[in-house]
């Protein structure tokens, strides 16, 4: 049994800076937890609420709750907000600690409700459903509730709490203990106000109603406030030596289940003592009675929601801590990602090799369900998340260090983002082409291809690649490079999903000007065809330190058709930029122009670092083309003025990349110079225009492809490549473990379902370009 400590400050306010440093003080001996008194009508008192968030500022580790608040005088969906602010702004340490009212007159003097013992009871069962609700952000409809009490009517969810924040009742009343039992996280209750037996009495009704409600009586905390005084001579119960305490409370802990002490105390000599000398004694002694155990307690209410199918109990151990299941509430910030919405059954986190590889064993054992794994979770593919199945979320693993600055060698880990790799490698004057959105993670992207602002000048990042750590599925660890399982290597780069897990890569990696010229332009695309044309032929007879894409949505009554152009200069010289620059700035009139001089890393700092929470199901395609032909032109411009898509790309290629022999890796289609991508609500609409333009593809890229059928295998890989991948999975994935994908079924059996990659910002001036028309602006 592992117990837990806090401290019960009084919040008094002729001295409040005195009873900061008793919260800091208790932070720095060692407590878990700091709490306050709520009386919010005694003058005498500083506010708790706003006491606690001025702690959570001076600490850093601590956690942080009222003993207890006055439930009457604070609306309850309020509460929820400012609890989950509180745990958002202090990393996940709040707990929330309730009473149901007392002290009545002095309540409604306040304006507060007057309630009976009966109403003050429905009040905190209604509270507690509605902060639960309001916390649950990732369901996105409105609360609606309808109480005895209390009202909401159309209350917006959210904000998402860092951690799903404890509710634990301060009671003694045998109505408030049997809700204690149905629906609380934890019973608080003064040590001092109980009679002999009390405390045994409540944790029976306590236990029994939890058991009527289908609850484990151990999911509920049993804490206790205690007060006592340190003194030579042992007297009365806590008056004594520190050793007399520790036999005074273990009896609490090892027979009634206590499992949380806050000693009630402002005298900082007390809390020294009681926790350098009573607390490891009282811990060892009570290991000793009641060993602790490892498991992982998941409440009812989480429970409730688990998905058919997955042994949930049979969750290695080593993951139980941080895997998250649909009930419980961090499950809104990974069941989708960034492009699309998904319910997987469990999401299990794998932060080392061995953790990786005991999620895949889980997987493993349950191959009849959907399976996916996940780095950054951009997801335009959408098989990074799924419905009722697992997935390997990688997350945790996003470390990037230097292994060989001479030879500018990097090791990165999958659940790095690209933004995060720009910004480590920008103080050595470096950088890894990537993709053009700084939150796509590094495993998906860098298992497909990698086609981003300096693709023309560097190529893609699989060529960078020089080694890579792979969990095969079977679970064996193993490194590829062209030395050692050189085949595996080959398959990696450009069919990665396929053949394992990667948990790092190398990369050897070049440099980038201090500055680079990033240009944004708006411009007239209304002769689609013609702007496409000339778009083309710009980008190809530009010098190679010049990469651009184009984006075009669907058209809009009563408004011109208008592109995005977004293009990269690798130079800090202005004149160079402005020169590389003019020929796109001539191909049509300019709505809008910005021209920056800035460093790459701010070009991939494009991103937000809030949870993903992508909905629906875009459907995806994408080819690679050699040249934009008058022919492709025009079939792109039918697709656009029909409304086949509502976004449409082109991303450069061409360069570096078409240096790279097409034999060396599973990516090989490299006479292309152009990614063409579109997205659409409707397979069929989009299929409709997307079709006509398939005889014209030498190739696809996997993270743009939402088709898995094996017409489009055939496309992505030349036959001679195709036939190689099988035999390599036929070795390698023998059981098609990693199927969930584009896949690439083994040699003598069949195909099915892998993953992604979009879209930039900016800052400082280089210059105006020529050709702007009437409106155009430059910074």
């Amino acid at each position: 049994m592992r117990l837990e400590f806090g401290t019960f400050i009084i919040p008094a306010s002729a001295d409040p800076g005195r009873v900061v440093d008793l919260a800091v003080l208790s932070e720095a001996l060692g407590y878990d937890l700091v709490t306050v008194q709520d009386h919010p009508y005694n003058p005498g008192l500083l506010d708790a609420w706003t006491l606690l968030s001025w702690i959570a500022g001076k600490t850093e580790r601590i956690r942080l709750a009222a003993n207890v608040l006055n439930l009457p005088l604070r609306p309850p969906a309020v509460l929820a907000r400012s609890a989950a602010s509180l745990d958002l702004l202090s990393d996940g340490r709040v707990e929330m600690g309730l009473g149901a009212g007392a002290f009545w007159p002095a309540i409604g003097a306040m304006g507060g409700p007057v309630r009976t013992p009966a109403e003050a009871v429905q009040a905190t069962a209604e509270a507690v459903d509605i902060m639960r609700e309001l916390w649950d952000a990732g369901t996105r409809r409105n609360l609606r509730f309808r109480g005895e009490v209390y009202t909401v009517d159309g209350a917006s969810r959210g904000p998402l709490p860092r951690h799903d924040i404890p509710i634990w009742l301060g009671a003694g009343k045998p109505k408030m203990l049997r809700l204690i039992g149905q629906k609380a996280d934890g019973w608080s209750v003064t040590l001092g106000y109980l009679q002999p037996g009390d405390l045994q009495r409540g944790n029976a009704i306590i236990d029994e109603a939890a058991r009527k409600a289908g609850r484990d009586p151990r999911e509920i905390r049993r804490i206790v406030n205690i007060a006592g005084t340190f003194q030579a001579e042992g007297g009365g119960f806590l008056q004594g030596p520190p050793a007399q305490w520790v036999d005074d409370l273990s009896p609490l802990a090892i027979e009634d289940g206590v499992d949380t002490f806050i000693l009630i105390t402002d005298d900082d000599a007390t809390m020294r003592t009681f926790a350098q000398e009573v607390i490891p004694a009282l811990q060892e002694r009570v290991g000793k009675a009641l060993p602790a155990s490892s498991d992982i307690l998941r409440p009812a209410r989480v429970r409730a929601k688990r998905r058919e199918g997955i042994a949930y109990d049979d969750v290695p151990a080593s993951l139980r801590a941080t895997a998250i299941e649909p009930g419980d509430l961090a499950y809104a910030r990974v069941r989708n990602t960034y492009m699309r919405g998904g319910a997987p059954g469990i999401v299990l986190k794998g932060s080392t090799i061995a953790e990786v590889q005991e999620a895949l064993a889980f997987a493993r054992r349950h191959q009849d369900l959907p399976f996916g794994v996940r780095s950054g979770g951009h997801g335009i593919s959408g098989r990074s998340t799924n419905d009722g199945g697992i997935v390997i979320d990688l997350s945790g693993m996003n470390r990037i260090e230097v292994l060989d600055e001479q030879k500018r060698l990097v090791r990165i880990e999958p659940g790095a983002r690209w933004m995060d790799v720009a910004a480590a490698l920008e103080p050595y004057g470096w950088a890894l082409t990537s993709g053009d959105y700084g939150g796509v993670g590094v495993g998906g992207l860098a298992t497909a291809g990698g086609v981003g602002f300096l693709a023309r000048e560097q190529g893609l990042t699989i060529d960078h690649m020089r080694a890579a750590e792979v969990v095969l599925a079977d679970g064996t660890f193993v490194r590829a490079s062209d030395i050692e399982n050189p085949d595996l290597f080959w398959a990696i780069r450009g069919a990665g999903a396929n053949f394992g897990i990667v948990t790092a890569f190398e990369f050897a990696v070049d440099p980038v000007s201090p500055q680079v010229g990033w240009a944004q332009f708006v411009m007239d695309a209304g002769d689609v065809a013609g702007f496409l044309e000339r778009w083309g032929a710009a980008v190809e007879a530009a010098p190679r330190a010049l990469t651009s894409e184009l984006i075009i949505g669907a058209p809009r009554r009563g408004q011109p058709l208008v592109a995005m152009v977004l293009a990269l200069v690798d130079s800090n010289d202005p004149q160079v930029i402005v020169n590389a620059l003019q020929p796109i700035a001539d191909i049509a009139p300019l709505y809008q122009q910005q021209v920056y001089l800035t460093t790459y890393a701010n070009v991939m700092a494009n991103a937000s670092r809030e949870d993903h929470n992508g909905q629906g199901e875009p459907v995806a395609r994408s080819g690679i083309v050699r040249h934009i032909t008058p022919r492709i032109a025009q079939q792109v411009e039918q697709l656009i003025l029909n409304r086949g898509t509502y976004f449409f790309q082109i991303r450069s290629l061409g360069g570096a990349v078409n240096d790279a022999d097409p034999e060396a890796m599973a990516f090989s289609h490299r006479t292309g110079n152009f990614v063409i991508s579109a997205m659409g609500s409707s397979k069929a609409r989009l299929d409709a225009y997307w079709t006509p333009l398939q005889p014209h593809f030498a190739g696809l890229y996997l993270n743009f492809e939402t088709d898995v059928t094996p017409e489009r295998i055939a496309i992505a890989f030349p036959t001679p490549v195709l036939d190689r991948l099988r035999l390599l999975k036929a070795k390698y994935d023998p059981d098609n473990v990693f199927r969930d994908n584009f896949n690439i079924a083994p040699a003598q059996t069949i195909a099915l379902g892998g993953r992604t990659d979009p879209a930039p910002a900016a800052p400082p001036v280089v210059a105006s370009l020529a050709g702007s028309d009437e409106g155009g602006e430059h910074a």
